[in-house]
């Protein structure tokens, strides 16, 4: 899964104020997976989670204290969803690769038996009691048991796990604090604005008393000269 790109991203913002657009858009990546990954067959959907909740992960061990405790319960949370859909995508992984494997198993299997028939008309059945893997079919049948049943185990636990956050609130929380940061953010430029706008209106209020000044004095020396002449 590509991640998406953080838009509003400012290299000169405060680093508050840009891990606060980049947590709100990874958790917004990661809530965007549900209902649809909450469904035992979206293996799919369920790996692309894993993948955004590593990048909110990420994201939160490097900047999350700009977050405060929020923050910090966020990156723990996303840890323990991570682990969770990880165990998850390892036996997605792992099933495949069996049934491809007992699948490669019976053809070389059945090209032995074959072989073993030579010229005759028919095939014996007891030749394919002789096949070479004859004994590792029912282990690994045990192991894909297995597998499924631990499959399903996971997918329970990942449930219960992420209804068990958005219960506490935990994500809530992390995109609350994210948004403080952007509404502090903001009342510190409207800030740093009017300042700015008092600083010009300052310096031009300097700059028309300087004048002001500059032609009073330009009037007193006129109206000395003047009078001096009328003498």
């Amino acid at each position: 899964m590509k991640a998406r790109r953080v838009k509003d991203a400012d290299p000169a913002a405060p680093l508050a104020e840009n891990t606060a657009r980049i947590v709100k858009l990874r958790l917004a990546e990661l809530e965007g997976f549900v209902p649809r990954a909450l469904k035992p067959g979206e293996v799919e959907t369920q790996h692309d989670m894993r993948i955004a909740a590593k990048r909110l992960r990420y994201v939160l061990e490097i900047t999350g204290f700009c977050l405060g405790d929020a923050g910090d319960a966020g990156r723990r949370k996303a840890k323990e969803l991570q682990g969770v859909l990880g165990e998850m995508h390892d036996v997605d992984v792992m099933l495949p690769r069996l049934r491809d494997h007992r699948r490669r198993m019976r053809d070389e299997d059945a090209a032995a038996v074959r072989s073993s028939a030579a010229d005759a008309d028919d095939l014996d059945p007891e030749l394919a009691g002789r096949a070479p893997h004859r004994t590792a079919y029912r282990g690994l049948e045990v192991l894909e048991v297995y597998l499924l049943a631990r499959r399903r185990l996971l997918f329970e636990r990942f449930t219960k796990l992420w209804r068990k956050q958005e219960k506490k609130g935990v994500w809530r929380s992390v995109e609350s604090a994210a948004d403080r940061q952007l509404e502090l953010a903001a009342e510190r430029r409207a800030a740093a604005e009017r300042a700015e706008r008092a600083r010009l209106e300052l310096a031009e209020a300097e700059r028309v008393r300087r004048e002001a000044d500059q032609r009073a004095a330009r009037a007193a020396e006129e109206l000395a000269e003047a009078e001096s002449r009328s003498v």
